[in-house]
Protein backbone atom coordinates (compact mmCIF):
# COMPACT_ATOMS: atom_id res chain seq x y z
CA UNK A 1 0.00 0.00 0.00
CA UNK A 2 1.10 3.84 -0.68
CA UNK A 3 1.62 6.49 2.08
CA UNK A 4 -1.56 8.18 0.02
CA UNK A 5 -3.69 5.36 0.31
CA UNK A 6 -2.50 4.31 3.75
CA UNK A 7 -3.30 7.73 5.25
CA UNK A 8 -6.83 7.44 3.45
CA UNK A 9 -7.62 4.49 5.43
CA UNK A 10 -6.09 5.73 8.59
CA UNK A 11 -8.45 8.55 8.24
CA UNK A 12 -11.50 6.65 7.38
CA UNK A 13 -10.95 4.31 10.51
CA UNK A 14 -10.68 7.88 12.79
CA UNK A 15 -13.99 9.15 11.10
CA UNK A 16 -15.92 6.09 12.66
CA UNK A 17 -15.43 8.02 16.03
CA UNK A 18 -17.19 10.90 17.41
CA UNK A 19 -14.03 13.45 19.04
CA UNK A 20 -15.62 12.42 22.65
CA UNK A 21 -15.11 8.47 21.35
CA UNK A 22 -11.54 9.13 20.87
CA UNK A 23 -10.47 11.18 23.80
CA UNK A 24 -12.13 8.33 26.20
CA UNK A 25 -9.96 5.46 23.76
CA UNK A 26 -6.67 7.69 24.75
CA UNK A 27 -6.90 7.24 27.89
CA UNK A 28 -4.94 3.88 28.27
CA UNK A 29 -2.57 5.36 25.99
CA UNK A 30 -2.06 8.33 28.04
CA UNK A 31 -1.75 5.93 31.36
CA UNK A 32 0.77 4.47 29.88
CA UNK A 33 2.36 6.98 28.99
CA UNK A 34 2.88 8.53 32.48
CA UNK A 35 3.68 5.18 33.49
CA UNK A 36 6.52 4.81 31.08
CA UNK A 37 10.31 4.39 32.67
CA UNK A 38 11.69 7.00 30.08
CA UNK A 39 8.89 9.62 30.51
CA UNK A 40 9.45 9.21 34.37
CA UNK A 41 12.56 9.47 34.40
CA UNK A 42 13.07 12.21 31.56
CA UNK A 43 14.02 16.01 32.81
CA UNK A 44 13.02 17.26 29.58
CA UNK A 45 9.79 15.64 27.47
CA UNK A 46 8.26 16.89 24.16
CA UNK A 47 4.89 16.12 23.16
CA UNK A 48 2.25 17.11 20.75
CA UNK A 49 -1.11 19.24 21.98
CA UNK A 50 -3.24 17.16 19.75
CA UNK A 51 -5.74 17.26 16.98
CA UNK A 52 -9.50 16.13 17.10
CA UNK A 53 -8.38 12.82 15.72
CA UNK A 54 -5.13 12.17 17.71
CA UNK A 55 -4.03 10.38 20.79
CA UNK A 56 -5.49 12.87 23.19
CA UNK A 57 -2.80 14.58 25.12
CA UNK A 58 -3.82 17.64 26.79
CA UNK A 59 -4.30 16.66 30.44
CA UNK A 60 -1.21 14.81 29.97
CA UNK A 61 1.08 17.94 28.98
CA UNK A 62 -0.51 19.52 32.15
CA UNK A 63 0.37 16.53 34.27
CA UNK A 64 4.07 16.42 33.34
CA UNK A 65 4.27 20.61 34.08
CA UNK A 66 2.76 19.05 37.48
CA UNK A 67 5.67 16.51 37.72
CA UNK A 68 8.26 19.13 37.56
CA UNK A 69 9.09 18.50 33.49
CA UNK A 70 10.31 20.58 31.38
CA UNK A 71 7.76 20.10 28.58
CA UNK A 72 8.04 21.40 24.79
CA UNK A 73 5.73 21.49 22.12
CA UNK A 74 6.25 21.83 18.86
CA UNK A 75 6.02 24.70 16.97
CA UNK A 76 5.55 25.58 12.90
CA UNK A 77 8.06 28.36 11.85
CA UNK A 78 6.95 27.71 8.23
CA UNK A 79 5.91 25.35 5.49
CA UNK A 80 8.26 22.93 5.87
CA UNK A 81 9.65 23.55 9.79
CA UNK A 82 8.99 23.26 13.60
CA UNK A 83 10.88 23.86 16.73
CA UNK A 84 10.59 22.89 19.97
CA UNK A 85 8.71 25.95 22.45
CA UNK A 86 8.91 25.27 26.54
CA UNK A 87 5.23 25.44 27.87
CA UNK A 88 4.54 26.03 31.34
CA UNK A 89 1.06 26.82 31.30
CA UNK A 90 -2.48 27.14 28.71
CA UNK A 91 -1.31 30.84 28.91
CA UNK A 92 1.88 29.97 26.72
CA UNK A 93 -1.00 28.22 23.63
CA UNK A 94 -1.73 30.53 20.59
CA UNK A 95 -3.89 29.93 17.38
CA UNK A 96 -1.28 29.03 14.65
CA UNK A 97 -1.02 31.07 11.83
CA UNK A 98 -0.57 27.91 9.24
CA UNK A 99 -3.09 25.50 10.52
CA UNK A 100 -5.32 27.51 12.98
CA UNK A 101 -4.12 24.92 15.53
CA UNK A 102 -3.01 25.71 18.76
CA UNK A 103 0.67 26.09 19.45
CA UNK A 104 3.25 27.42 22.27
CA UNK A 105 4.22 31.08 22.49
CA UNK A 106 7.02 30.35 24.82
CA UNK A 107 10.62 30.29 23.91
CA UNK A 108 12.22 28.59 21.76
CA UNK A 109 14.12 25.64 23.44
CA UNK A 110 17.59 25.42 21.71
CA UNK A 111 19.29 22.92 23.74
CA UNK A 112 17.50 19.96 21.47
CA UNK A 113 20.78 17.33 22.63
CA UNK A 114 18.97 18.24 26.43
CA UNK A 115 15.42 16.94 25.25
CA UNK A 116 15.20 13.09 26.68
CA UNK A 117 12.01 11.14 25.19
CA UNK A 118 9.84 12.69 22.48
CA UNK A 119 5.96 11.80 22.21
CA UNK A 120 5.15 11.70 18.59
CA UNK A 121 2.30 11.42 17.00
CA UNK A 122 1.12 9.96 13.52
CA UNK A 123 -1.26 8.93 11.02
CA UNK A 124 0.06 5.05 11.20
CA UNK A 125 2.98 2.47 12.72
CA UNK A 126 3.85 -0.82 12.72
CA UNK A 127 5.71 -2.92 14.95
CA UNK A 128 9.03 -2.01 13.16
CA UNK A 129 8.58 1.31 14.47
CA UNK A 130 8.23 2.76 11.08
CA UNK A 131 6.27 6.06 11.03
CA UNK A 132 3.75 7.07 8.31
CA UNK A 133 2.99 10.97 9.30
CA UNK A 134 0.13 13.44 7.50
CA UNK A 135 2.66 14.47 4.75
CA UNK A 136 4.81 17.42 5.32
CA UNK A 137 7.75 15.89 6.86
CA UNK A 138 7.70 18.21 9.80
CA UNK A 139 8.50 15.52 12.12
CA UNK A 140 10.88 13.78 10.51
CA UNK A 141 12.80 16.70 9.67
CA UNK A 142 12.82 17.54 13.19
CA UNK A 143 13.61 14.35 14.44
CA UNK A 144 16.55 13.96 12.05
CA UNK A 145 18.18 16.66 14.99
CA UNK A 146 17.44 14.09 17.87
CA UNK A 147 19.06 11.07 17.52
CA UNK A 148 19.86 11.15 21.13
CA UNK A 149 16.46 11.37 22.38
CA UNK A 150 14.19 8.06 23.08
CA UNK A 151 11.06 8.84 20.61
CA UNK A 152 7.97 7.09 21.40
CA UNK A 153 5.24 7.00 18.44
CA UNK A 154 1.51 7.53 19.88
CA UNK A 155 -1.71 6.38 18.30
CA UNK A 156 -4.80 4.22 18.67
CA UNK A 157 -4.76 0.49 18.14
CA UNK A 158 -6.79 0.91 14.77
CA UNK A 159 -3.64 3.36 13.42
CA UNK A 160 -1.16 0.20 13.53
CA UNK A 161 -0.69 -1.23 10.61
CA UNK A 162 1.56 -4.56 9.35
CA UNK A 163 3.69 -2.50 7.51
CA UNK A 164 3.76 1.25 6.89
CA UNK A 165 5.50 2.38 3.93
CA UNK A 166 8.78 3.79 4.46
CA UNK A 167 11.62 6.03 2.25
CA UNK A 168 15.27 7.60 3.25
CA UNK A 169 13.36 10.70 4.68
CA UNK A 170 11.50 8.64 7.70
CA UNK A 171 12.77 8.40 11.19
CA UNK A 172 11.86 4.97 13.00
CA UNK A 173 10.51 5.28 16.71
CA UNK A 174 12.40 3.72 19.01
CA UNK A 175 8.81 2.18 20.93
CA UNK A 176 5.14 2.83 19.81
CA UNK A 177 2.15 2.79 21.98
CA UNK A 178 -1.34 2.24 21.48
CA UNK A 179 -4.19 2.53 23.73
CA UNK A 180 -5.34 -1.16 23.78
CA UNK A 181 -4.73 -2.83 26.66
CA UNK A 182 -1.55 -4.74 26.51
CA UNK A 183 1.01 -2.61 28.60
Amino acid sequence: MQKQELRKEIRERKRQFTERQLRELSLPAIRKLLNHARVKEADVVMVYYSLPDEIYTHELVEELVKLGKTVLLPKMIDDRNIEARVYKGKEDLRQGQSFHILEPAGECFRALEDIDTIVVPGMSFDKEGNRLGRGKGYYDRFLSQLKHAYKIGVCFDFQCVEEVPTDENDIKMDEVIDNGMQP
